[in-house]
């Protein structure tokens, strides 16, 4: 069974932020001549990474509730020029939109169990996709979504 992370998306007010910066720095490493992934850099490197990398994601919280997610491609570990070890998310470049599910802001990132993770927005159904974002996030936060 997949394990994932949770984050805050810091910065971002909607999904398609996210999604233009990860177009932005998937863009930047193909002009490096890397592959088109983006990368978030964390402080706290998990220890789970064999079962994170087996089919997990990097579930996003964007304004009080989780929106969407990215596949976790690889977990690097390095050290800064400041001496602390920090961690390297590799994240695949698709943004997947999920069913939106309110989240109490944290620090940092946690572990989220396969089952409590919110399903994908495609597998509710195209009548729920079409809904503007907006009234999907008011929907979740009345408990009718």
């Amino acid at each position: 069974m997949a394990l994932h992370l949770i984050k805050l998306c810091v910065g971002a007010d909607s999904i398609q932020d996210l999604r233009e910066w990860v177009a932005e720095k998937s863009l930047n490493a193909m002009a490096a001549g890397l592959e088109p992934h983006s990368v978030h850099t964390t402080r706290m490197v998990p220890k789970r990474t064999d079962e994170l990398l087996e089919n997990g994601s990097l579930y996003w919280v964007i304004k009080g509730q989780v929106m969407a997610r990215q596949k976790l491609l690889n977990i690097e570990t390095f050290t800064g020029g400041d001496g602390i070890q920090r961690c390297r998310l590799i994240l695949g470049p698709e943004v997947v939109e999920t069913a939106p599910q309110p989240k109490r802001p944290f620090q940092g990132w946690r572990y989220l169990k396969d089952e409590e993770a919110p399903r994908d927005l495609g597998k509710l159904g195209e009548d729920v996709a079409a809904l503007p974002e907006d009234l999907r996030r008011e929907l979740a936060e009345l408990g009718l979504l």
